[in-house]
């Protein structure tokens, strides 16, 4: 993992150092100049998988001891310098994408329903036909050879074929680092936003890299890593979280802030690594969590944190394609701000509370509809070591209250259809007034919908009934 990073890096690197000074100029004027003064930061795969393990699909945060956590815009745009603010990106996605990619890139999609390209096509594209060190080659020297390579394959003067490298060059950014994909292929979602490279430079690529990152954090815990720029996870917990002492800073002042920390190596097992880090986050004293790391930063030498600052401490939808998934800033409290609340809370006697069920059965059933099934998969029981049993209960009582429900919904509908047809009053009414006949129709079709959606949930209480006995 840590050589693959350290070559994705690499390439990128060596072939935005092969640019002509127009085509470096013009990737500034679209916000990426920051971003592409980043150096190579080593994987921290033990930190990234047990961040990963405490994530929280459902709220989009990770659940600490001390509360909620989540990165932010304000972390990302401090992190890596990708602007936060502009336009969401989003737009059509295309079953295929080899036209664009025939046309804009010069280059073939993996298959022909298909959005990925292959890694090494694209990086000899520009140049670097193998990122591959030499017998006795130290890396100041791939570096250079790589360098070279890349400017010799590249226009040195505008016109079609300087913006079809940046399009390679972008394609292989955005596709590899912000919205990377798991393996080699590249995906290349991103090309009918860059089309006009003009407006480039207008799209809230960062807040897309944020919804990504979240996005793959919720796959299983079971698959290692995640999908996406990583480095922004190792250095939002080495400002947050400065108690695992996982990275150690390197570089006084520089900006963005990712160039300020390097990983402290760990030679031990990652499975032995990653229980360390959970058993250290269950220990961390609520008063070393650094809610507000950045307190007395320059904002004047990182201008991109000010253009993205009106996005900043809100709730927001972050936009990445067709994933659309929710920022919960207010769940991000302070916790020495959440003590000082508490205490005034109970000094004011606390909150009555007032019961919204109007009896008991009515709580019992919103209750289990929410929760019956974890609960009951939770349980442990002597006679009951896997939670097989359990967990049939917890199905089986989810399943009995969406039957009530659903049978509460088929009543009111054939209460509905049974108005409708004294309305409707006969065949000659019918056709006096055919929108009545409608109305009866489409009740009538919606209750035998109903009914049998009941039919199969009764079937499936008998199946899980039969099961657990």
């Amino acid at each position: 993992t840590e050589l693959r990073s350290w070559l994705g890096w690499a390439v990128i690197r060596a072939i935005y150092d092969g640019l002509s000074d127009f085509q470096v100029r013009r990737l500034e004027s679209m916000g990426f100049g920051p971003f592409f003064r980043l150096e190579e930061l080593a994987p921290d795969v033990a930190l990234i998988q047990a961040l990963k393990e405490r994530w929280d699909p459902e709220c989009h945060a990770f659940l600490f001891p001390w509360g909620h956590m989540v990165p932010t815009l304000e972390d990302m745009v401090r992190i890596t310098g990708l602007r936060v603010d502009g336009q969401a990106v989003t737009g059509t996605t295309y079953t295929s994408y080899q036209e664009p990619v025939e046309r804009l890139l010069e280059l073939e999609v993996q298959g022909e329903r298909s959005s990925l390209v292959q890694w090494t096509a694209l990086q000899a594209s520009l140049g670097v036909a193998s990122a591959r060190r030499q017998t006795g080659e130290g890396q100041a020297e791939h570096m250079e050879r790589m360098t070279d390579d890349a400017r010799a394959a590249m226009a040195e003067e505008e016109g079609e074929a300087a913006d079809r490298d940046l399009w390679r060059f972008l394609t292989l950014v955005i596709g590899k680092l912000i919205l990377g994909t798991r393996g080699d292929p590249v995906s290349c979602r991103c090309l009918p936003l860059l089309e006009d490279l003009s407006s480039v430079g207008n799209y809230a690529w960062g807040a897309a890299l944020l919804a990504h990152l979240f996005d793959s954090l919720g796959t299983s815990s079971r698959v290692m890593g995640v999908a996406g720029f990583f480095p922004l996870l190792q250095v939002w917990a080495y400002y947050h979280l400065p108690s695992l002492g996982r990275g150690v800073a390197r570089r006084r002042g520089a900006v963005p802030l990712l160039q300020r920390w390097q990983f402290c190596r760990d030679e031990r097992s990652l499975r032995r690594q990653v229980t360390m880090i959970h058993d250290a986050m269950d220990t961390i004293p609520f008063g070393h969590v650094q809610w507000t790391p950045y307190v007395g930063e320059d904002d004047a030498t990182q201008p991109w944190v000010e253009r993205g600052r009106p996005y900043f401490d809100r709730d927001i939808w972050l936009h990445c394609y067709n994933i659309v998934v929710p920022l919960h800033h207010r769940l991000v409290t302070d916790w020495t701000v959440r003590v000082r609340e508490q205490l005034d809370d109970w000094e004011r006697r606390g909150k009555e509370v007032v019961s919204e069920a109007a009896s008991d059965e009515d709580y019992y059933r919103a209750y289990a509809r929410r929760y019956g099934a974890q609960v009951y998969r939770g349980t442990r029981r002597p006679l009951d070591p896997e939670g097989r049993i359990a967990s049939l209960e917890g199905v089986l009582h989810s399943t009995i209250q969406q039957r009530d429900d659903l049978q509460a919904v088929v009543d009111q509908l054939r209460g509905e259809l049974e108005r409708a047809q004294q309305m409707v009053g006969g065949d000659s009414s019918s056709r006096e007034d055919p929108g009545r006949s409608v109305l009866e129709g489409q009740l009538a079709a919606a209750a035998a919908r109903a009914e049998d959606a009941l039919a199969q949930l009764r079937e499936r209480e008998q199946e899980l009934k039969t099961a657990l006995a």
